[in-house]
């Protein structure tokens, strides 16, 4: 575990967050089995994204928990390797019950994206970038 980095975000419910993740293609990391966290990799790097309990969550932080209602400290962003791939995980991400809050479509003639909001209102992108066609 030394030098791992991993990424820990509150959760209003483990389960029903667990399903919305696996109906976008998360792997679950069993290498943590608790009720009281979801913990699974995202992408091929096996980057560690663990969901907690809103109460637990706030116990680590000793802070107040974001109200993703009204702001967000961050978006979370996920490459993909064309146009069609966004395409994909935007239609996955809203039939897992996630809301867009910015449709697939080009930026700058080189960036092609979408933007979803998850179950406990965390925003997260879908990005594919053609760098044949980016600015020099």
């Amino acid at each position: 575990m030394k030098n791992e980095f991993w990424l820990s975000l509150p959760s209003k419910d483990l389960i029903k967050s667990r399903v919305f993740f696996q109906k976008l293609g998360f792997t679950f990391n069993d290498r943590f089995p608790n009720a009281e966290m979801v913990s699974m990799f995202m992408g091929p790097s096996n980057f560690v994204l663990n969901l907690f309990p809103e109460n637990i969550f706030q116990s680590f932080i000793n802070h107040k928990v974001t109200n993703t209602a009204e702001s967000n400290e961050i978006v979370f962003s996920l490459g993909a390797s064309s146009v069609s791939e966004v395409d994909q995980f935007a239609k996955n991400a809203v039939a897992a019950g996630a809301n867009l809050y910015a449709n697939p479509g080009f930026k700058d003639g080189w960036m092609y994206g979408c933007g979803f909001v998850d179950l406990d209102g965390h925003r997260w992108s879908v990005l594919y970038m053609d760098m044949s066609k980016m600015p020099k």
